[in-house]
């Protein structure tokens, strides 16, 4: 038999390069499969909502979508953009700015600050906007402390209304430029030694080493955290409502329940929907197909600036005021007013309150949890183009805003209902309601469409790491697929599917416009009693709905900022 088989070899190695491209299986031929079946399934499941909002694109309005492009549309296209710029900004400089110190430098705090510096993530924009609004505002402690201390009337001083565009794009920069510094710590720590001691050899100072040599090498990583900012800033809800801004997000809202027009609101979010495609492809544009690998395998501890005198504090002093202003004040405010007042309904029906917040987050987490390890899973078994395509298309939501994808879903949805009543009604005469769209069932399909990118990457990225040997040796021991993703990937990516859960469930504990719109009638979760009550100038009651969602996010935070300082080959 080895006889027999060595010509066969032979023959192989001098075929044609031709004959052999023309032999091999086209990955758009691959064998269909029951995985790719479920890949095909999950992804078009998820993209529904997307799809129903573009297919109202042409749609007739009856004068309703001319009426706002002479009234409202300018000033959502003006605030949208001025949030996009500034909170890009803004993000960029305060993230890239102290992950680099505390990657790279030695000062006083620097260990506290690794993990404070993601702290303000665990606190959503609506809840600082309350937070800031109590404490600013012309009745608030402030103003009344400086008028009562210098004599001052309401026309001695000028102060800056933080119900404002610029104080929405402040607030919201504050909170989300944890995303810009988790990435970028993350792109500085896996740095190699050897690329920063040429940097040095050739005479660059610790700035120039920042500008030239770490800054470009973390670009992807730094514009992938810049891009989830303003995914956020596009899908912000609350704080912009509560501050009087109009942006799409508030204009599809009212367009929806304030005139009831619901193809003019799915052609706004479609609109809106085309913005966020806009900066993805402006994204990959300017890319180009520049590439960014390392050409060495040398891992070392990092080589550390040691900072003295007025440089060590004035950088403790450049980490601090991010954490100072978009956590420790606003907790403290909050801490405050929930002392002084609180809820008046804090008992048996604030609990209710937490407990739907909990069971919406916990039930969506593991579906998404699971869905994604699916996904995975079956974007390993047949990695075609068809196959990748449909994991890329149903990892999107993320870049969708929630109040686009509660437009998309509802109108599905409520037509189903439609349907479902004329036909009990006419075979038996039966009424039976909101059976789909009033239910808590398309909330969790909400979360799920909006957050599974965010289990799909962290699972894709454990499931990578796992050697293809594995599944070889399984399916050599007598295991199918299924039997191997179960026995074998699900032990070892434990730890993973934990994070991803986690991760799902603060998001879905935050996520406000999405609830907001779908949330079932006397249905009420933490964020919408925080949104209900602020929304009635009861800020001292919605402080304590706030806290309580704060406190959810803060242990996931610090676990994540331990994880990532234990990422780095050969740390110590």
């Amino acid at each position: 038999m080895p006889a027999s088989n060595a010509p066969a070899r032979k023959e192989t190695s001098l075929t044609s390069p031709a004959s052999s491209r023309a032999r091999a299986p086209s990955r758009l031929s691959m064998p269909f499969t029951v995985w790719n079946a479920l890949t095909i399934g999950i992804a078009l499941i998820v993209a529904l909502p997307v799809i129903v909002v573009l297919a109202h694109l042409f749609m007739p309005t009856d004068g309703i979508w001319q009426h706002l492009g002479s009234t409202v549309l300018p000033r959502y296209l003006g605030n949208t953009l001025f949030l996009v710029v500034t909170v890009g900004l803004g993000t960029f400089v305060i993230g890239t700015g102290t992950a680099w110190l505390v990657v790279m430098c030695r000062f006083p705090g620097r260990r506290l600050f690794e993990w404070g510096l993601l702290l303000p993530l665990a606190v959503p924009t609506y809840v600082i906007a309350y937070a800031y609004t109590d404490f600013l505002q012309f009745a608030g402690p402030l103003q009344t402390w400086l008028r009562e201390t210098f004599g001052w009337s309401a026309g001695d001083y000028f102060f800056p209304d933080i119900r404002s565009l610029w104080g929405a794009a402040t607030l919201i920069t504050l909170v989300l430029y944890p995303y810009v510094y988790m990435l970028a710590r993350a792109a500085f720590l896996e740095q190699s030694v050897c690329v920063l001691d040429v940097g040095r050899t050739l005479g660059r100072g610790p700035w120039r080493l920042f500008t030239s040599v770490a800054l470009p090498l973390a670009r992807p990583a730094i514009v992938g955290g810049v891009s989830l900012a303003l995914m956020e800033t596009l899908n912000e809800f609350g704080a912009v409502q509560y501050f009087g801004v109009d942006t799409f997000t508030t204009g599809i809202y009212r367009t929806w329940f304030g005139m009831g027009e619901q193809v003019a609101a799915a052609q706004l979010a479609a609109c809106l929907l085309a913005f966020v495609i806009a900066l993805v492809l402006l994204e990959r544009w300017s890319r180009g197909k520049r590439r960014y690998f390392h050409t060495t395998g040398r891992y070392q501890h990092l080589p550390e600036f040691v900072l003295h005198g007025w440089r060590a504090w004035a950088t403790t002093l450049a980490c601090l005021v991010p954490v100072l202003l978009g956590f420790l004040i606003p907790c403290a405010l909050l801490g405050y007013l929930s002392f002084q007042g609180g809820d008046s309904l804090f008992g048996a029906a604030f609990l209710e309150f937490a407990g739907n917040s909990l069971l919406l987050a916990a039930l969506a987490s593991v579906v998404a949890v699971s869905l994604a390890l699916l996904l995975s899973y079956g974007a390993r078994l047949n990695p075609g183009r068809v196959t990748r395509v449909a994991t890329r298309v149903a990892a999107m939501g993320y870049a969708v805003p929630g109040s686009v994808v509660a437009v998309g879903i509802l109108i599905p949805f409520v037509w189903m209902d439609h349907q479902i009543n004329d036909l009990m009604k006419g075979q038996f005469g039966i009424v039976v309601g909101l059976l789909l769209s009033g239910s808590a069932f398309i909330l969790i399909y909400a979360y799920l469409v909006r957050f599974l990118a965010v289990s799909f990457n962290a699972i894709e990225a454990s499931l990578g790491k796992v050697t293809p040997s594995m599944d070889a040796a399984s399916r050599t021991l007598g295991q199918t697929a299924s039997g191997t993703l179960r026995k074998v990937h699900t032990p070892i990516m434990r730890g993973s599917l934990i994070a991803a859960g986690i991760l799902v469930f603060v998001d879905v504990m935050k996520e406000l416009p999405a609830t907001v719109i779908l949330r079932p009638f006397n249905f009420d979760t933490l964020a919408i009693r925080a949104h209900s009550l602020a929304a009635d100038e009861r800020l001292a009651e919605a402080s304590t709905s706030s806290l309580a969602i704060v406190a959810v996010g803060i242990l996931p935070v610090v676990l994540l900022s331990i994880a990532m300082r234990r990422s780095r080959p050969g740390s110590r």
